[in-house]
């Protein structure tokens, strides 16, 4: 009686077990570039993971069902599917970053006919394999070492893609150096079945442009982000890298400088003077005389500047995510001007860490704790805006001391910013609402959480180019379309800040 064998793997089975890991491998890093793109570039990383792998999940399947219907000369069919997922998946970071840039308008529906694609094609490839191996494979057999390779590629490529492929080659390179491995399978389908293939010149053509194609594009890449990013951001691009946790772009223009971080721009250096001083001196100044001073975020070290005036401050810590932030700002020679060499200070600690863990750490008390994060776009953010945070900085706040916290924009988001200040107040703190025009920015808020009631300081220091003591008390004046409304207190367990800061910024962006 024939049928499969169970004896000793053959070469042909060994070279398509390999196959699947690296196809497994592939298909997972073209679903992590989608999501991971949009929630760069559409905030609330959460929603976009979610709806990316849904949809990417839903596409295999849909690829599954589809290959019931691929009866004759199956290898081609692989070879043919692997060639198009190379091409379409390899270059699907590049194309999203272009349409962003060049499309805005259509790039979420760019990004999930992408995703459908890709993910139509990858569901395809392993049914295809299962029913070439089972040519000579028993069934108990072959579905366990198939499983078993695609899982292992997928840990591979889990654990890879944010702690070495994107932050050391980024996110198109990445996507192309695994359009090319599809590709190269492909090429080894082509060698493996030789002798089944019909038109086999034509499938080498096929290979060789594609092996062209994205080994072109990976030659170019450095040129596909500027392209991209030049008309996204308008300004020369004159500084800019991925890391683990954000893109960080730094250009210069008639603004002068300016830092977008996953294209949110945090400060322009025509008038971050005005953010900065307002950010710092109505808590530094009206502690009296700080000596232990903390920064949370602000790795530019442009509050550290601002601290660094007070002749009483004795140290200050700077705790910043991401250590490519402050290595920037420190060692750039035009950046690190801007913050005045600030992070060269002897005075000044760096530890890059994640705030809330470094909160939960035991540790010193201080003065003023400043609280500088990018608003809250995703729920990463967002949990650094919550009660829990809020209760893990009131423990590390002296008696006398003052923190405060940059909190959106009363006008744009005025129910996110009393958000903050219900929450500020859930913890038994005393919240002091400020706001300033910064036109980079337009009104922009911040909060003062202290156990002591805030009184404004009779002097500040010399040198300033925008606050006074007689005009300092004028930021505390909200006039009625920025004047509190009710609102819920954010929690971890809810984070609805993230939801009400997206919804109130998201009608602007419509407009």
């Amino acid at each position: 009686m024939n049928g499969p064998r169970s004896t000793g793997p053959q070469p042909v089975e060994i070279a398509l077990l390999a196959s699947v890991f690296v196809v497994a491998a592939c298909g997972l890093v073209y679903e992590l570039s989608a999501a991971a793109l949009s929630s760069y570039l559409l905030g609330d990383s959460v929603l976009q993971f979610s709806t990316i792998i849904g949809t990417y999940l839903f596409a295999m399947g849909v690829g599954s069902w589809l290959s019931r219907y691929f009866d004759r000369q199956l290898p081609a069919h692989f070879l043919r599917i692997e060639l198009l997922v190379a091409v379409v998946g390899g270059s699907l970071p590049a194309i999203l970053f272009l349409a962003n840039a060049y499309l805005p308008g259509s790039f979420r529906l760019l990004l999930y006919g992408l995703v459908m694609i890709v993910g139509t094609l990858v569901g395809l490839e392993i049914p295809l394999v299962m029913r070439i191996l089972r040519r000579n494979v028993l069934l108990k057999d072959l579905v366990s070492q198939v499983l078993t390779f695609d899982y292992l590629g997928a840990l591979a490529v889990s654990i890879a893609f944010p702690l070495v492929l994107v932050p050391q080659l980024g996110m198109i390179r990445t996507g192309l150096l695994f359009g090319f491995m599809n590709a190269a399978v492909a090429v080894w389908a082509l060698w493996l079945f030789r002798h089944e293939l019909r038109g086999i010149g034509a499938h080498a053509t096929a290979c060789a442009l594609a092996l062209i194609a994205i080994g072109t594009a990976f030659v170019f890449a450095n040129h596909i982000t500027t392209l991209a990013e030049d008309k996204f951001y308008q300004d020369r691009i004159v500084f800019s890298d991925t890391s683990p946790y954000q893109r960080i772009v730094v250009t210069r223009g008639l603004l002068g400088h300016r830092l977008f971080l996953n294209g949110n721009l945090q400060f322009a250096e025509r008038d971050e003077y005005r953010y900065h001083e307002a950010l710092v001196h109505p808590v530094m100044a009206a502690q009296g005389a700080p000596k232990r001073v903390a920064v949370l975020g602000g790795g530019d070290g442009m509050a550290v500047r601002e601290i660094l005036k007070y002749p009483s401050v004795e140290q200050v810590t700077l705790v910043e995510l991401d250590p490519n932030m402050t290595k920037l700002f420190t060692d750039h020679e035009t950046l690190a001007a801007l913050n005045g060499g600030s992070l060269k200070s002897p005075k000044v600690k760096i530890v890059n860490t994640d705030a809330f863990q470094w909160l939960q750490q035991p540790g010193d008390m201080f003065d003023v704790i400043v609280v500088d994060f990018p608003d809250p776009t995703n729920f990463a953010i967002g949990k650094l805006y919550t009660n829990s945070f809020y209760a893990l900085l009131e423990k590390r706040l002296s008696a006398s001391g003052y923190a405060v916290i940059q909190t959106t924009s009363p006008l744009v988001a005025r129910k996110s910013f009393w958000t903050v200040a219900t929450t500020i107040e859930s913890v038994g703190l005393t919240a002091t609402p400020y706001h300033v025009h910064v036109p980079s920015f337009g009104e922009w808020g911040f909060i003062i959480a202290s156990r002591r009631p805030w009184r404004a300081p009779d002097t500040l220091p010399g040198g300033l180019r925008f606050l006074s003591a007689a005009t300092l008390p004028l930021m505390f004046d909200f006039p009625l379309d920025m004047a509190r409304v009710p609102t819920e207190v954010n929690r971890l367990s809810n984070q609805i800040l993230v939801t009400t800061y997206e919804s109130e910024w998201g009608k602007v962006v419509a407009h």
